[in-house]
């Protein structure tokens, strides 16, 4: 491993080999600041280290979200300024007056009271698959299930629900040739969010003049600071919404898949004692860490592990790197649905935790169930496809074959 050479950040690199975690533990041991340069990306410091990453997350004063959200290579340049801001880019203190808008829907005790909704979902998505004897674990399970939730939180009309699966994969993986087609990936990315800005302004036009009980009307009528929030950070926070409830918890769902079935002991486990669900999820957000990293900007001079980080410097908080970390997690190379402590920073961490973590728990939680109850086999069918994206660890395709006893 070169340290001048090694591969962290392009977009071709993730999709052709799933995350670099011989990179990464190299970096932790060997050099777990680095100052990455390379010709196809503007450069930054490369955080590797689990307690690093939450030191350095817990400090909004020091280090911010807004210039910088995560780091991409030069073929994706930055959305034009002004166009989107929301939570993942909003820093204190108007971070957390918006984050107040919805916050009450997705509070652990809102969350719960979902659970009979959840379960149905799945139920409903498992039952249609069990009339196959296989398929693409993406498109029949996990997708449908995480576009129904966050679709009926919203008060999406169903015939609009792949209007959504469409947007969220070409604006978090824009440069992936399968969604860009013939467009460059700054066209693919501003044309869905355009399309989407205009989709949920006129949602939130209708919920104003005739509020129902869904997120579009909340945030639509809500305000902040005693004001109506403003068109772009309205429309932004309906993207947030619909990118982050799908895409994260979606690849979660279907990377836990692949990862129990790769070890059948641990599902096997998991089918004769369901009680394990709750840690069995936790691990599946610590191995499969769905948002690979974002980015901070230094406010002033920092000293790390005896490197200055100088003002005005990014810093590239690696998730799944920090959820790999031998000082933090024994043999963190298994796959343990037991495992405990299981301290993982899969959902972030400090102020900027996931808004919907407990909601994204509860999905997996239920897909699990459902299909530890009723799948009598499963077994590979195909390679595995992953979105070319060094953002957010995306699965397009996970073919599958499989027996699915009908519900009871």
């Amino acid at each position: 491993m070169d340290a001048t050479t090694l591969d962290i950040a392009t977009p071709e690199h993730y999709e052709r080999n799933g995350y670099p975690h011989e990179e990464w533990t190299w970096l932790r041991r060997n050099d777990p600041v680095h100052w990455y340069e390379r010709d196809n990306v503007d450069p930054f410091w490369a955080i590797t280290k689990h307690s690093d990453i939450i030191a350095i997350g817990k400090r909004p004063d020091l280090f911010l979200n807004g210039p910088r959200l995560a780091v991409f290579t030069r073929d994706l340049p930055p959305p034009p300024e002004g166009s989107s801001r929301h939570l993942l880019n909003m820093d204190p203190p108007d971070h957390a007056r918006y984050r107040r808008v919805t916050s009450r829907w997705f509070t652990p005790r809102s969350v719960s009271g979902l659970g009979d909704k959840v379960a149905r979902v799945a139920r409903e998505v498992v039952d249609r698959a069990s009339a196959k004897d296989g398929g693409d674990f993406v498109a029949d399970i996990s997708a449908p299930i995480t576009i129904a939730v966050i679709a009926e939180m919203l008060g999406v009309p169903r015939s609009h629900w792949d209007k959504l699966f469409r947007w969220t994969n070409e604006i978090i993986a824009p440069q992936d040739p399968e969604f860009s087609a013939d467009k460059t990936p700054r066209e693919t990315s501003e044309g869905a969010r355009l399309e989407l800005f205009t989709y949920f302004n006129d949602l939130a036009e209708e919920r104003r003049k005739k509020p129902t009980d869904d997120i579009v009307s909340m945030v639509a009528n809500g305000e902040v600071e005693g004001d109506p929030l403003p068109p772009v950070e309205l429309l932004s926070y309906y993207m947030l919404l619909v990118v982050a409830g799908n895409e994260t918890t979606r690849n979660a769902m279907t990377g836990g898949m692949l990862a129990l079935l790769e070890d059948r002991e641990q599902w096997e486990r998991l089918r004769a004692d369901p009680s394990l669900v709750d840690s069995a999820v936790e691990e599946v957000v610590r191995w499969t860490n769905p948002v690979i990293q974002f980015a901070r900007t230094a406010t002033q001079d920092y000293e790390l592990r005896g490197k200055t980080i100088r003002k005005g410097e990014s810093v590239c908080l690696f998730y799944g790197s920090g959820n790999r970390d031998e000082e933090v997690f024994e043999d963190p190379f298994t796959f343990r649905i037991d495992r405990q402590p299981n301290p993982h920073i899969g959902f972030g961490m400090g102020e900027h935790v996931c808004l919907g973590a407990h909601l994204a728990r509860l999905e997996l939680k239920h897909a699990y169930l459902e299909l530890a109850a009723r799948l009598d086999s499963c077994e590979s069918a195909g390679p595995v496809e992953r979105a070319r994206s060094s953002f957010v660890g995306g699965i397009k395709r996970a073919p599958m074959r499989w027996t699915i006893r009908g519900s009871a």
